[in-house]
């Protein structure tokens, strides 16, 4: 990749950063970079929330000064191969907020819950000085863990519904958490799927968290673990 591109994506130049990611999606090589910035992944199954609980997250960042950029892989459209926006749509609060950088990837096909340029993107995110880096997984069954070689710590979402679900994935996604959030908490369930979690939990000395992203109850107690995660 061209030297004074990565320069302009060092001096905080989006425009510059969005051209970067566009060439590594497309097959650029970009030569190993040293952050220190931790990366946190968010993955879980669809329909649970995480897109609301990263936009909670960015809102509480925000407020404490952060800056954050979010790489959101979503599903890649039939017709275009492009991805779908979802995640970006519902982190539009922040759309206008110089602090904040949100980018959606497409999978194009890549198996795993991420897409192939995943790391190379969030490498260019870490050159941009953004002090925090979020990866947000699709919607992702029991086998889809590749978030573990990218994010220095995964955050597996999960919902009231789910306690069955849980029992039934005793490996895979549930073995790779380092934290286990149930988000709407404001709906039944929430203690069944509590207890589905203790053993996979016990077993990886993972907390457990309940949330409700679209209020904002449990956000700042998940930034508390990942730092804490973070400085062990």
């Amino acid at each position: 990749m061209d030297a004074d591109l990565l320069d302009a994506v060092s001096s905080g130049d989006r425009k510059a950063l969005s051209r970067a990611i566009t060439l590594v999606e497309s097959g650029s090589r970009l030569a190993d970079v040293e952050f220190e910035h931790p990366i946190v992944g968010i993955t879980g199954p669809p329909g649970v929330g995480k897109s609301t609980l990263i936009s909670s997250l960015i809102t509480h960042l925000r407020a404490g000064g952060e800056t954050v950029a979010v790489l959101a892989v979503d599903p890649s459209s039939p017709i275009t191969g492009g991805a779908i926006l979802g995640d970006r749509i519902r982190m539009q609060d922040h759309i206008g907020d110089d602090g904040v950088y949100v980018r959606s990837m497409a999978t194009r096909g890549h198996l795993g819950g991420l897409a192939e340029a995943a790391k190379d993107a969030l490498t260019l995110m870490a050159v941009a000085g953004f002090d925090r880096l979020i990866v947000e997984t699709v919607g992702v069954g029991q086998s889809e863990v590749e978030v573990m070689n990218v994010a220095d710590h995964v955050v597996l979402v999960v919902g009231p519904s789910w306690g069955d679900q849980v029992q039934a994935d005793k490996a895979g996604i549930v073995e790779i958490a380092d934290l286990f959030v149930i988000n709407k908490a404001d709906r039944p369930g929430v203690d069944d799927v509590k207890r589905a979690l203790r053993e996979a939990a016990g077993a990886r000395g993972a907390e457990i968290l309940v949330t409700t992203a679209t209020t904002g109850e449990g956000v700042a107690a998940i930034i508390e673990v990942v730092d804490r995660l973070a400085s062990s």
